[in-house]
């Protein structure tokens, strides 16, 4: 087996598209046609968006307003977490965390999305 994809529920998917690609510099993949669903392209792995309406549509139960204390969080690496904080904050990311250097030596800063989910910008561990 391997992990082929997360998927968050937003309440806009191509608004969450559009707002990965600008805060994290990631290219938008699928989009489908009803704009129900969608994806950002991140390697093997990918991470897709489907609407809360659509879920609703499917008889699924989901969490529709952002957590105020989040059961989880997603992680981009980059060599450059500073830079990286900037580009998320400027297109409408809030800061939880400047940048900070850990004891294990990774460097870490953290931003909640426009729709609640928490994510970790920091460099490779080790």
């Amino acid at each position: 087996m391997i992990f082929r994809y997360t998927i968050l529920y937003v309440q806009d998917v191509p608004a969450t598209l559009d707002f990965y690609t600008r805060a994290f510099g990631l290219e938008r993949g699928f989009l489908h046609d009803s704009g129900d669903y969608g994806e950002v392209q991140t390697g093997e792995t990918r991470l897709a968006f489907s609407s809360v309406a659509l879920m609703q549509r499917l008889g699924k139960r989901i969490a529709t307003g952002a957590p105020a204390l989040p059961a989880f969080e997603i992680a981009f690496e980059t060599a450059d977490v500073a830079a990286a904080l900037e580009r998320a904050v400027a297109a409408g990311a809030e800061q939880v965390q400047g940048v900070e250097r850990m004891e294990w030596g990774q460097t870490t800063a953290y931003v909640r999305t426009p729709d609640g989910t928490l994510v970790e910008l920091c460099t490779k561990v080790g």
